[in-house]
């Protein structure tokens, strides 16, 4: 099973970039392979949005994805709902010195063929996505 996990202290306070991660429309400006978000439904537990993210090719890959947890300053999860590999994500913020320790990790079920044919670029991919908490930190950062 393809999981990452990665960690990283912000200069900002929890509730701040939590604000900002639980925002779905800023994904642009910190995850790289996220070519469009729209947010489709709701908000906090249960918000859906419509996600495309660059696949084989540079190619457009629906990644929709629903938020399943959300306690402000604290903890935000959610679910992939659309595209060929659906991980669940969650992110900690909790106080470090003077700013947030931001905690991010996704884990994906992969069976059959998808095991055999897709685990090691659903890992490279994995593996980027919780990388970016270095960008999100020099964009709430600057």
């Amino acid at each position: 099973m393809p999981s990452a996990r990665n960690e990283i202290t912000i200069n900002r306070p929890p509730d701040e970039v939590f604000a900002f991660v639980a925002d779905g429309l800023n994904a642009q400006t910190w995850r790289s392979g996220v070519l469009d978000t729209v947010l489709v439904s709701g908000s906090g537990a249960g918000a859906v949005y419509r996600q495309g993210v660059k696949g084989p090719g540079g190619r457009r890959v629906a990644a929709d994805y629903e938020i399943t947890t959300f306690e402000p300053g604290r903890r935000l999860a959610f679910k992939a709902i659309a595209g060929p590999v659906r991980p669940t994500g969650e992110f900690g913020f909790a106080p470090a010195d003077g700013g947030t320790k931001v905690t991010f990790s996704l884990d994906a079920e992969l069976s059959g063929w998808k095991r055999l044919v897709m685990a090691g670029a659903v890992q490279k991919t994995m593996d980027a996505e919780v990388a970016a908490l270095a960008t999100l930190k020099r964009v709430l950062e600057a």
